[in-house]
């Protein structure tokens, strides 16, 4: 079972879109691949979720908001894909 800092991919998946876990190669060195492939499928999911959402359009925070949440799991997930590529 993976020791995911969230404690399962959900959780974590969910702490990187609102940026308290940042992602990079080295919080990524004790994953596995499955464990990877589950984090990234979290990841795309809550992508999608937040595309979906479409604030105001004179709401120009909460559309800042989602622009950055949307930027940090969009990075998360290149992150992902280069560590699991570097793997093969």
């Amino acid at each position: 079972m993976a020791n995911y800092m969230g404690g399962s991919a959900p959780a974590m998946a969910s702490q990187v879109a609102e940026g308290f876990i940042l992602v990079n190669p080295n919080t990524l060195r004790g994953y596995t691949s499955g464990d990877l492939v589950l984090l990234k499928a979290e990841l795309e999911k809550l992508q999608r979720e937040a595309r979906g959402v479409t604030p105001a359009q004179d709401d120009a925070p909460a559309q800042q908001a989602r622009n950055r949440k949307i930027t940090r799991i969009s990075s998360a997930i290149q992150v992902i894909q280069n560590k699991m590529s570097d793997r093969r």
